[in-house]
């Protein structure tokens, strides 16, 4: 029977059969997690304090509150200083909670204070994370060993590019059994399609150089859900189990290339709409690993929106397309005007024009190979394939899709692309 992920007290855990431990996390039943949600429910007011006090932000409440705030219990009062009663909205403002980390939420009126009984997804954070633990697994690591990078040579003209988006590591694709193309996509299928990345990649070398461009959605998301909390994921790993697949994934590519090429570049993008600090999370680990092994890989993890690089005298501009928090609409897969503005104002702002004899813009997201080089005379506008399958929602609301990757060899400012599909 297929379980999920639930956080529960130590009563709620010994109510339901299951015995209690120190992270209150549990894989439960189905039914199990329905019997949860009315335990919680029955627990009102006290569950929405121990929630609140659960949460790593603290909630801060301005001392100029009335007596409308509070209730003699302690709850958070849905109503506004003129007696008015708030939405959600308007609730989390005034008492500067985190909408985004809201998993659910239901207003309650049939208590003497109206108020909203809010459960909190939880939020990791990189503090919690103890890297030399987990580092110490990998053979040769020894934490701080100083190699000396080396960085990309202004007079490289010829070198090879790797560029894979899109992994979407945890991802169910058929969840409810009904997919109409029902595409495994679990540690096996993943590791496969890796070494698919290796051996073609070894093939097709044309240089000493090597560029890998990873362009973000790494992971498929944290706790089940996008970096804005609002899409619920169906995944078929847990976060750790994710995060042990993704690291593995980063550092047995580079294992099995490091020794065929003079000098690797890593690019990574770490602001997406699913992976976000959870990507960051294994790029980080993954660096630190790398760098210690290998003194000819230089990894770089990048944290905005759009980023550069230059190798010679081509400038190229890295993105997945769409970010963590801000945007509602992303990059397109066909150059529009305001995907042309961006991009051109990024370009003026950072100088590119004047340094760069040729610009190439890369993005994901799209799940899509499409290669213009004529819709803008300043620079050339690429969209990558995913490594994943088409999830359900994508094959339902478009079709089932190709999945891929993408290697080309550079010379001087000439370039040859060769898409990989699986």
């Amino acid at each position: 029977m297929k379980k999920v992920k639930a956080r529960a007290t130590k009563e709620q855990a010994e109510a339901l059969g299951l015995k209690p431990n120190a992270s209150g996390r549990y894989r439960v039943t189905q039914e199990q997690y329905d019997q949860l949600n009315v335990l919680k429910s029955k627990s009102g007011n006290s569950f929405q304090k121990a929630q609140l006090k659960g949460y790593k932000q603290k909630v801060k409440v301005s001392s100029k509150s009335d007596s409308n705030d509070y209730n003699k219990s302690g709850v958070l009062s849905a109503l506004n200083d003129k007696g008015k009663l708030m939405n959600i909205d308007e609730y989390c403002l005034h008492y500067n909670l985190p909408k985004c980390d809201i998993s659910s939420y239901k207003l309650v009126t049939h208590t003497g204070t109206p108020f909203f009984n809010i459960v909190f997804r939880e939020v990791a954070s990189i503090e919690s994370i103890d890297f030399d633990t987990i580092l110490s697994k990998y053979k040769n690591f020894k934490p701080s060993k100083g190699l000396t990078r080396f960085p990309i040579r202004e007079d490289i003209r010829d070198f090879d590019t790797l560029t894979y988006t899109d992994v979407h590591i945890a991802m169910e694709t058929n969840a409810d059994n009904n997919s109409m193309y029902a595409i495994e996509w679990n540690k096996k299928c993943v590791l496969e399609s890796l070494k698919e990345l290796v051996l073609k990649t070894i093939r097709n070398k044309r240089s000493e150089t090597l560029v890998i461009d990873e362009l973000g959605d790494f992971l498929d998301g944290l706790n089940g859900y996008t970096t804005r909390g609002g899409h619920k994921l169906p995944q078929n790993m847990t976060d750790e189990e994710a995060f042990d697949l993704g690291l593995h994934f980063k550092i047995k590519l580079i294992g099995a290339l490091q020794n065929q090429y003079e000098n690797i570049i890593v690019n990574n993008i770490c602001n997406d709409n699913h992976a976000g600090s959870f990507g960051y999370f294994v790029n980080s680990a993954a660096k630190r690993i790398i760098e210690n092994l290998y003194d000819n890989v230089t990894v770089n993890n990048h944290r905005q929106f759009i980023n550069h690089y230059f190798v010679g005298d081509i400038c190229f501009l890295i993105t997945h397309g769409k970010d963590d928090k801000t945007l509602k609409f992303g990059f397109k897969p066909q150059l529009d005007s305001k995907g042309l503005e961006k991009i051109d104002q990024y370009c003026k702002q950072n100088d590119i024009y004047k340094k760069a004899k040729k610009i190439v813009f890369k993005k994901g997201d799209s799940h899509q190979a499409l290669f213009d080089m004529c819709t803008s005379d300043d620079f050339y506008y690429f969209n990558y394939p995913a490594l994943s399958p088409s999830s359900q929602w994508v094959q339902n609301n478009f079709k089932k899709g190709r999945r891929g990757f993408v290697l080309e060899s550079w010379r001087e400012l000439d370039v040859t692309i060769k898409p990989i599909f699986l």
